[in-house]
This record gives structure tokens, sequence and C-alpha cells, in this order.
């Protein structure tokens, strides 16, 4: 059974149907990447997920359990957490505190330790920033804060939504190199991002979303070959 289940999400703003009837699973131990357009449906999908939007219908299971009607403080007690669009840190606290706010659901204190011990070691850039406040960081700085906060709730399934958009190409590569790092220390990872090209270097499967429909779904590296996806997501002519 996939740790990530979902069936025939239907997600509607008003009268606009975003996502119109949306499949897609995520096994233990991958990193799962779907992209596409902007506006495709990407974003709605993991805020569904995360228990942010309602479904109309379908059904979302993870790690054996129906979420889709739970609120989004249960979905993270139950091992999923997302890291959202544009990081939503808490700008005006410490970053010591924004990590702190990570494992706020937990109560095994020298296993919090040891997880954001782990952050850190992932992000020295964040433990050298540790007493200043999250708003003065650099965007790239933030993204990092954001994941290793993240990090810190200890997620069975970790949920990224744009983690390079607005970053320096440099700073682009040192999140992917993160992101493979986090995966083969043994989290499972649904990554949402624009830059199609980088995503599908570090995913092994990879969905297509184009108006709200999966279009298309297979290896990474085989939707990377593939002359639909290069001429619509890779700018390859």
């Amino acid at each position: 059974m996939p740790l990530l289940q979902v069936n025939e999400l239907r997600v509607f703003y008003g009268a606009i149907e975003a996502l119109r009837g949306v499949s897609l699973r995520v096994e233990e131990g991958e990193v799962v990447t779907l992209i596409g357009a902007n506006g495709a449906g990407k974003s709605t999908t993991l805020r569904t997920i995360s228990g942010l939007l309602q479904p109309k219908a379908g059904t979302i299971q993870f790690d054996g359990s129906e979420i889709q009607d739970l609120p989004p403080h249960k979905v993270v007690k139950a091992g999923l957490v997302q890291v959202p669009e544009g990081r939503e840190i808490f700008a005006n606290l410490t970053v010591d505190e924004n990590l702190q706010l990570g494992a706020f659901l937990r109560k095994d204190r020298a296993a919090i330790r040891a997880d954001r011990e782990r952050a850190l070691e992932l992000f020295p850039r964040v433990r050298e920033r540790l007493t200043q406040q999250a708003g003065t960081l650099s965007g790239g700085e933030q993204q990092m804060l954001a994941i290793a906060r993240a990090l810190v709730a200890r997620p069975k399934l970790l949920m990224l939504d744009e983690p390079s958009l607005g970053l320096a190409p440099q700073l682009v590569r040192t999140i992917f190199q993160v992101i493979r790092e986090i995966n083969q220390a043994g989290t499972t990872i649904l990554l949402v991002e624009q830059n199609a090209n980088m995503a599908l270097q570090v995913a092994h499967r990879a969905y297509v979303i184009e108006v709200g429909k999966i279009r298309m779904e297979g290896p990474a590296a085989e939707l990377a070959a593939s002359d639909e996806v290069r001429k619509a997501y890779l700018g390859a002519h």
C-alpha cells in the first residue's frame, strides 16, 4: 500500500473547478514530483492533501488511514508536513523560535533535540543565524529555515511547494542537493516545482498536471526524455 494515495480529488474555488479528478500515489522512500504550468492545480493539490482545502469529492489515504476530513494540525500529527509556497516563516520571531514551532505537536524532548540537530547539519547557514529575527534572513535562508522547521516535525512525508521560487541559481542547486539528502536519510517527499528540469533530476517518479487533471505520469527520467514534456516544461524546442 502506498504511503500516500490520492483518489479522484475534485476541488472548487467558488464555481471554478480547480482539481478535476486528480489521482496520484507516493510510495514510501520515494521522491515524487508534480510539475505543470502556473495555475494548473499543483499548489491546490498540496493544500488539499494538507487539509487547508476541503475536496468536493475524492479520498486521501495516508499511512493506511483516510485523512480528507482532518483539520491541518491533525494531518501534521499524522506525519504529513508541508513547506508552503512563499515559505510562511514567522518574520518577527527568531530563527530558533521558528524551529521550535516545528515541534509544537511533539513531546519527546530528546528526539526533538536530535531532529533539530540533524536539520541544522543540513543547513549550516541556519545554525549561524539562530538568534536573528527570521524576517532579516535572505530569501534563500528563509527557504532553508522553512524546510528545517518542517524536518523538526519529523515528517513521514514532506511536501515541498515551489522550494526554488525566486532563488538565485546557486541556491537552487543547494536546495535540491538537500532535498536529495533528506530523501536518502529516509524521508519520503512530494515535490511541487516550477523548475521542472531540476525536479525531474531529483525525483523517482513524476506527474504532469494540466488544468486540474493529471495528463502524464511515469518514471522521472522517462518524462524528462519525452518530447512533449521537453517542449512544454523544459524549454526544449
